[in-house]
């Protein structure tokens, strides 16, 4: 029993199930964050400026049937407003951030006169069309 214990531990504490449910847990709750932000800050604000701050009374009917395509209208916007808002709040910011931090990489090759391939620093020769590089 001890050992099927021990290997269910060995298991849970491996990084990859540690990592996976902190994501998780995280992702659910920035979730909870960005809808929040699209609920209550930009959609009252898209409704200001468009004047309808609820779409989900648009109908049509044809032939006794109702299309509520005013449903599908909000979830749209929301939709757009909740990318627009994790491109530009989450995105944006990582990618300046990681390129800010980012070392460069050490130059290992230069180019070869001749036929423009890339030929390894210490090289004398290219291997592609044996011109001697300098």
């Amino acid at each position: 029993m001890s050992k099927i214990l021990s290997g269910f531990k060995d298991f849970i504490l491996r990084g990859n199930a540690v990592d996976l449910a902190v994501g998780v847990v995280i992702g659910a709750s920035f979730g909870s964050v960005v809808n929040a932000l699209v609920k209550d800050l930009l959609t009252p604000f898209i409704g200001a400026i468009a004047k309808v701050p609820d779409f989900s009374g648009l109908t049509f009917t044809i032939n006794g049937s109702r299309f509520m395509y005013g449903d599908l209208i909000n979830v749209l916007i929301s939709f757009l407003l909740i990318a627009i808002t994790i491109y530009f709040f989450v995105i944006l910011p990582m990618n300046m951030l990681i390129s800010r931090t980012a070392k460069p990489k050490p130059v290992t090759t230069k180019k070869c006169p001749e036929c423009l391939s890339d030929v390894p620093l210490e090289a004398k020769r290219c291997a592609h069309c044996t011109q001697e590089v300098s």
